[in-house]
């Protein structure tokens, strides 16, 4: 699913859904608690508090961050699954939710059976880099040197399960390629191996990779968005040489199940227009971040995507969590 056109989409539903939250029952009445399923810094902490802020100046009524970090985020995602469905409780998620989702047995939430999807918020490619000593520069010569040695190219990721392994694991697929993993404990371990050329490429975020790739360390060859990245428009998408390859790390607000309609409604109006206002922009583009915006059923259509592609990575690849 393109994340442009859920800019445009979600823009286009804040104004026409501006009379229907005008007419929505007296909220919010009281605080408004935004649970972040991680600690404090990272993409999904820095959305959350630009939109607690936002909000809270727009609506009247407090809206806070609390920070709710451990077992793979799924300690603060289970608690929103829990909490009452009244929109007091909102839970900022990444797409570590429908990752978890398909990678444990048996995970303790349903994503769509429970929640309320709201507005998917923001976008952050990865971007599949190269130690400069590997003899390529494009996708195209990664997949032809990958299939004249297979199994031979090492990838690095944060971790077992994690985007840049995924992501990874997508172009693998669909690139025919044989490549070998080497999970490490967290980003900065994976990069910094890559960069000495223990191991030969990886796909970190753009926010990981950037300096590197500026100080020559690193060369970039695509980013893993379904276009270019709005703030790289020099690096070509890799679904610029696989066409339908897409793989981002995403966030966006959930309410609990069976939060009234009208209060759903009234939310992602309001957070629509926050994501689309020009200081807003700029501060996630600063971060490498596109700002997107969209429908709830968009919301919801695009995590039954995401479950369903990840879910064929995870069985075709035999991904299995390390204990």
């Amino acid at each position: 699913m393109n994340v442009q056109r859920k800019l445009a989409l979600g823009c286009a539903f804040a104004l026409c859904g501006g009379s229907a939250a005008a007419q929505s029952p007296a909220y919010p009445t009281k605080l408004v608690r935004i649970v972040v399923p991680s600690s404090p810094g990272g993409g999904t902490d820095i959305l959350a508090r630009v939109l607690a802020q936002k909000m809270s100046e727009n609506m009247g009524q407090q809206f806070v961050v609390e920070n709710r970090p451990g077992a793979g985020q799924i300690i603060g995602i289970e608690s929103v699954a829990r909490s009452a469905p009244d929109g007091y409780t909102l839970l900022m998620a990444a797409s570590a939710i429908v990752i978890n989702e398909v990678l444990y047995a048996k995970p303790p939430y349903d994503t769509l059976r429970d929640f309320a999807p709201v507005t998917l918020g923001a976008s952050l490619p990865n971007i599949l880099v190269v130690h400069p000593a590997l003899p390529v520069k494009s996708v195209r010569e990664l997949i032809t040197l990958a299939t004249a040695r297979p199994g031979q190219l090492n990838y690095s990721s944060a971790g077992s399960g994690t985007s840049p392994h995924l992501s990874m694991e997508l172009f693998r697929l669909m690139a025919g390629i044989t490549l070998t993993h080497v999970p490490y404990k967290g980003t900065g371990p994976a990069t910094v191996d890559l960069v000495a050329g223990q191991v030969q490429l990886s796909m970190p975020n753009v926010l990981t990779a950037l300096p590197q790739i500026k100080g020559g360390k690193l060369r970039a060859l695509g980013v893993t968005s379904a276009k270019r990245a709005t703030g790289l428009p020099e690096i070509p998408a890799i679904a610029e040489t696989l066409p339908g390859y897409e793989a981002i790390q995403w966030y966006g607000v959930l309410a609990p199940a069976n939060t009234p309609r009208d209060i759903v409604a009234k939310l992602q109006g309001e957070m629509a227009r926050i994501l689309v206002t020009p200081d807003v922009k700029a501060r996630l583009a600063a971060d490498g971040a596109d700002a997107v915006g969209s429908r709830p059923d968009e919301f919801a259509n695009y995590i039954r995507a995401e479950l369903a592609k990840w879910g064929k990575v995870v069985k075709t690849g035999g991904i299995k969590l390390e204990q």
